[in-house]
């Protein structure tokens, strides 16, 4: 218990292990062509490279493309220019995350929208945990893109390789606060299955009654 304790500690500290790496500023200012174009968010210069030849899902080190650069950087006009020249909108960096992934950890809405947009899909499997989107944002308590990530279709009841649903992560990595019940409630609303429970067996509600989280409790009690 004592271990499992300490994992997810470490897992709530930094929004969870193997996180998210944005471009460093070392890294964005070594960067040259489209990667530099991304990280400026300069869509004419993305075209006019396009034009020339060069190659628009070309990777940095980290395997980021100058849509995931863009991405990472708010630059959604760049990220337009990327898709309409071919870039891939579902590629995926080293650690496996996706435009979408990434703008909803960072509880960047217009992104986000920008991102389904250009052909970006809800449904990624994407993390080394193997999540989504939405778990993501629904363990963070982003409750508008978790809404607005629900809206664009994504799968209510995905289970991540820790055992874990959108539903779950809202509860067992939230605070219980106010962002991480609207995120709960959002996804009761939409169908998600309140009595999908983790691997040891415990349901969301059991989780929630354990962790003392009575307004959580209330809303899964009337969905279930």
């Amino acid at each position: 218990m004592r271990t499992v304790v300490a994992f997810l500690i470490a897992f709530t500290s930094i929004g969870g292990a193997f996180a998210q790496v944005p471009p460093s500023a070392a890294e964005t200012a070594a960067y040259t062509g489209l990667l530099a174009a991304g990280a400026r968010g300069d869509a004419v210069e993305i075209t006019r490279r396009v034009a020339r030849g060069h190659a628009v899902d070309v990777g940095d080190a980290y395997g980021r493309t100058p849509l995931h650069v863009a991405a990472y950087g708010g630059n959604r006009d760049a990220m337009r220019a990327l898709v309409k020249a071919g870039a891939n909108p579902n590629a995926l960096e080293r650690d496996r995350y996706d435009i979408v992934t990434i703008a909803a950890v960072a509880n960047d809405l217009p992104t986000l929208q920008v991102a389904l947009e250009i052909g970006g899909k809800a449904g990624n499997v994407t993390s080394r945990y193997d999540g989504t989107a939405l778990i993501a944002a629904s363990h963070l308590g982003h409750v508008e893109v978790v809404r607005e990530l629900i809206r664009a279709g994504a799968p209510l009841d995905h289970v991540n390789n820790l055992g874990w649903t959108a539903l779950i992560e809202s509860i067992v990595l939230g605070d219980g606060g106010p962002q991480h019940t609207a995120t709960l409630k959002a996804l009761v609303d939409a169908g998600a299955n309140v009595n999908l429970p983790d691997r040891s067996g415990a349901t969301p509600l059991a989780l929630a009654r354990g962790r003392g989280y009575t307004a959580m409790v209330a809303i899964l009690e009337t969905g279930g």
